[in-house]
């Protein structure tokens, strides 16, 4: 296969010749079956070749010895290309220039082999607490979108224990629980706080049930006070909108997939998840409806596909979406061409919100889903038919927005007060 993307005998000699040119021929296969572009195959081989030499000069004789030369020839990478004033983005592209090449080729080779990734796989405290994400899900009956806000606050902890040089949880004071809080609450704003501080403590009655602690120390964690309509909805004018919808480059496959995703937030109010989840089996051409199933209040929805979100999806799929047998609806747009998740709708909705230079607090595909919310309380829509369009578990999350009601506030300012007790 590397006969595909190189000419020179002299260069296919030499990368044939090389201990892995075997290994490496397969991984440029497997890049070939997965669409990948001749300069991305042509900018992997060579770092490929380095780790060859790197790996070999440091005692790899076989192909399961490489996994272990992994972490010190990324070091060394860094090392040998870092100048003088590179930022950690800087060094983080670099890093990830090295390793992503190096374990896609290990994976393709090795069958067992799961990569870097295998930290962020491992669920946090699997080896000293291996019960608890089964209680979560077994128990307490929480779903996997939960359980992975779980895992990603647990192993916040965990790591802040490791920094700590804790391994017992044992030696766990209400101080060390207050301090680590503290640490917390400089990246994370309230409700995060809340979050996370609320998921500790069911970890910490966990440890206590299952004797790990010798006392409970679930009440020494103090949550945030966060009062309830407290907020306003992060929405955009209408106006607003059309200006986003306009700032969007249509002329590209990525410009044709984000207008078609925003165009589905802001429409039907739709969460991230529910966009990332879209399959093609969902849009019912025939009958012009569009299908949300598994939403979080625990039903299904159709929606009337509106003639603009029909044509803006059509144009995707006829002319941007990559020409491949996966069933998701938006597809990344380089190869291999997964499915967006739920985090790549919220990033290009603040990239697109951002790029039509419209300031709004945390913006991202919620300040969409919040404009929808707004345009219909102010259309004199009744809550409860809200609630149900937009999928809301619980009446009281549709209450807030009473709060943009902008004209039913001023009657009620302006109104005869005796006229409301």
């Amino acid at each position: 296969m590397l006969e595909k993307y190189y000419i020179k005998p002299v260069t296919l000699d030499r990368f044939q010749n090389c201990w892995l040119g075997q290994s490496i021929d397969q991984y440029v296969t497997w890049l070939s079956e997965n669409n990948y572009s001749r300069s991305s195959v042509q900018r992997r081989v060579p770092v490929l070749m380095h780790f060859a030499e790197f790996s070999w000069n440091h005692g790899a004789r076989s192909v399961s010895d490489l996994p272990a030369q992994v972490e010190g020839f990324v070091c060394h990478w860094i090392a040998t290309r870092r100048r003088k004033g590179r930022t950690k983005d800087a060094k983080r592209s670099i890093a990830s220039a090295a390793r992503v090449p190096i374990e896609q080729m290990l994976c393709v080779v090795i069958t067992e082999y799961d990569g870097h990734r295998r930290s962020r796989l491992e669920l946090p405290f699997n080896k000293s607490v291996p019960g608890f994400f089964n209680y979560l899900n077994e128990e307490r009956g929480l779903s996997k979108a939960s359980i992975v806000v779980y895992t990603h606050n647990i192993r916040r902890f965990e790591n802040y224990l490791k920094k700590l040089d804790l391994s017992e949880f044992k030696t766990l004071t209400p101080a060390l629980l207050s301090a680590y809080v503290t640490d917390c609450s400089r990246n994370l704003g309230k409700n995060a706080i809340n979050g996370a501080c609320t998921q500790l403590r069911v970890f910490l009655k966990y440890l206590y049930r299952e004797d790990r602690t010798l006392t409970d120390l679930s009440s020494c964690v103090d949550c945030p006070r966060i009062y309830r309509l407290s907020n306003v909805p992060r929405s955009i004018t209408w106006e607003d909108v059309q200006k986003l919808l306009d700032s969007i480059d249509q002329r590209n496959a990525v410009g044709k997939r984000d207008y078609a995703m925003m165009l589905l937030l802001v429409t039907y109010g739709l969460r991230a998840r529910e966009v990332a989840a879209l399959t093609l089996d969902d849009i019912d051409w025939a009958h012009c409806r569009l299908r949300i199933p598994d939403r979080k209040a625990g039903h299904n929805t159709a929606f009337p596909l509106t003639d603009i979100v029909g044509e803006s999806i059509a144009e995707y799929l006829r002319h941007s979406r990559p020409d491949t047998t996966k069933r998701a609806l938006f597809l990344c747009a380089v190869a291999p061409f997964k499915a967006v998740d739920y985090a790549v709708v919220s990033v290009r909705s603040r990239h697109c919100l951002k790029a039509a230079g419209i300031d709004v607090p945390r913006p991202g595909s919620h300040t969409l889903r919040h404009t929808c919310v707004t345009r219909l309380v102010n259309s004199k829509i009744p809550l409860k038919a809200i609630r149900d369009f937009v999928g809301h578990a619980s009446p009281k999350t549709t209450e807030i927005y009473t709060k943009v009601d902008i004209e039913g506030l001023r009657e009620v300012a302006l109104g005869d007060g005796e006229g409301l007790v």
